[in-house]
């Protein structure tokens, strides 16, 4: 009398969304979707610290114009200051 059938082991499940073929296709999606956001936060947040990567790419490009002649010693150093500041 009180059994819905509602539980998991029998493989079905309320609704679409916990049996059948749409049902398993559609957690799959959510299981892909969670561990590409779980790597997307960990490489911002863990893997490359915030503006570094930014600062030494602004330092390259300066001592790579520095080096060809673009840019003279005193603009050099007080580029060079602003940036490390």
């Amino acid at each position: 009398m009180w059994n819905c059938n509602w539980g998991f082991m029998n493989g079905t499940g309320p609704g679409w969304f916990m049996g059948g073929g749409f049902g398993m296709l559609f957690n799959l999606f959510l299981l892909v979707a969670a561990v590409i956001l779980a790597y997307k936060l960990i490489q911002r947040f863990v893997l490359r610290p915030e503006g570094s990567r930014d600062k030494n790419d602004s330092l390259e490009i300066l001592k790579r114009k520095y080096a060809n002649g673009e840019i003279d010693d005193e603009e050099f150093r007080r580029i060079r200051e602003v940036l490390e500041a």
